[in-house]
């Protein structure tokens, strides 16, 4: 299925966002390993939360986890630490996608994981057990959520975890997120040093937690009013001080025209009428905001380079690839350099015959380039239920800003 998404003149938009499914997924894998009573409230009703719940309800031997890759790293920690055998599976994209440095990490604490088909990707068989701890060491540019799986199972190990990163690290406000919800149910975790992470072996304790909205998904609002002509945007339940990294895009977007105002209920977005000419950047901390700023400079015709970009290699798609590819179809010509930098100098190519935007099974190329309709006459987007993923009423929340949804065969 494909979709054609029209702009209106203008948006003046009230949009009650999802609950952040970062802090969903770290919170109902703490919480499962403190033994609570409580549930978290106002988690994520978005695919990959589904997920997790499932997995951690499930009394199956196999748990398919789809293409939820927070899900299969978080998962293959908790597993590792939960008494019982389980195999943990996901699509076909899901087992293309490496967790050998994550299962090598647990291996060196005691735990007992076998590959299923191929060496170094999902399927995995787990046998869970209680686990020593000890010392572990990973390169710091691996995605943040192998990281970040090791801390939540930390403070379960009997001596605990001493977590050291070797050379540049990534994600860092990803890694913060996560110490700072271990905190929230009791743990004693801190940075030791600029390079090393420790955890004591103190067991959570089940508190009420409330997950509030998503930065991630607020990003495409701040797309809409950087693109369209007139804006006034009210996302609810963004408040600052934020757990989340992505909360960087409220600033990021001030050099786009947006500006944001916090009230009471959420973030206020409105035009500035200031833009810059170009804008460089390194997304090393947020690399989930980068299909977001790659489409929102190409079609305000603003150059631009953006590096720290290697985790997009290994995401839902190659997204650097996927990227180049979509965006040449509207006519802008990107590169791609060391595996870590897109840039665009303004040079242009003839677009594509009809063009459709192909999404590769990921959900934020859907919600990136469905905003790219404000500098088109409307752009056709492909099997846009891929949203789901993160952001289910995404295309609900376009209509109500005056969008046009039509769907094409």
């Amino acid at each position: 299925m494909q979709i054609k998404v029209s702009a209106p003149a203008r948006i003046n938009a009230e949009i009650q966002l999802p609950a952040s499914k970062s802090i969903s997924n770290r919170a109902l894998i703490i919480n499962a390993l403190a033994k609570g009573a409580h549930t978290p409230d106002n988690l994520s009703d978005c695919d990959d939360t589904k997920v997790m719940i499932k997995a951690l309800t499930s009394l199956d031997e196999t748990i398919d986890i789809m293409a939820a890759g927070t899900a299969m790293r978080f998962l293959t920690a908790y597993l590792s630490v939960t008494e019982g055998t389980k195999v943990i599976t996901g699509t076909q994209r899901m087992q293309q996608r490496p967790i050998e440095v994550l299962v090598n990490a647990l291996r060196t604490l005691g735990a007992d994981i076998e590959y299923a088909s191929n060496e170094g990707y999902p399927p995995l068989r787990i046998s869970g057990k209680p686990l020593e701890g000890g010392a572990v060491s990973l390169k710091g540019n691996v995605s943040s959520q192998y990281i970040s799986a090791l801390l939540m199972i930390a403070p379960v190990l009997k001596n605990g975890l001493k977590l050291t990163l070797t050379g540049d690290i990534i994600s860092i406000p990803y890694i913060n997120l996560t110490l700072q919800l271990m905190k929230d149910f009791g743990a004693k975790a801190q940075w030791t040093a600029d390079d090393c992470i420790e955890v004591l072996p103190q067991p959570y304790t089940s508190v009420p937690f409330t997950v509030e909205s998503d930065w991630s998904g607020a990003s495409y609002w701040y797309q809409m009013a950087a693109l369209v002509a007139e804006a006034k945007v009210e996302l609810l339940g963004l408040f600052p001080n934020s757990y989340q990294g992505d909360s960087k895009v409220a600033q990021l977007f001030i050099a786009l025209g947006v500006e944001t105002t916090f009230t009471s209920r959420g973030a206020l977005l409105t035009k500035t009428g200031t833009c810059c000419e170009r804008m460089d950047y390194d997304f090393i901390n947020e690399p989930d905001l980068a299909q977001t700023f790659v489409v929102t400079c190409a079609i305000k015709g603003i150059p631009f380079r953006f590096s720290g970009l290697q985790s997009l290699k290994i995401k839902e798609t190659d997204r650097m690839a996927a990227l180049i590819a979509e965006l040449g179809k509207l006519g802008y010509v990107l590169r791609e350099e060391e595996n870590s930098v897109l840039s665009w100098d303004g040079e242009r190519q003839p677009i594509s015959a009809n063009p459709a935007i192909k999404t590769y099974e990921d959900h934020r190329m859907a919600m990136a380039f469905a905003p790219a309709c404000l500098g088109f006459p409307s752009v056709t987007i492909c099997d846009p239920q891929v949203v789901s993923k993160s952001y289910p009423y995404y295309w609900d929340d376009l209509t109500k800003a005056g969008f046009s949804i039509e769907k094409e065969d």
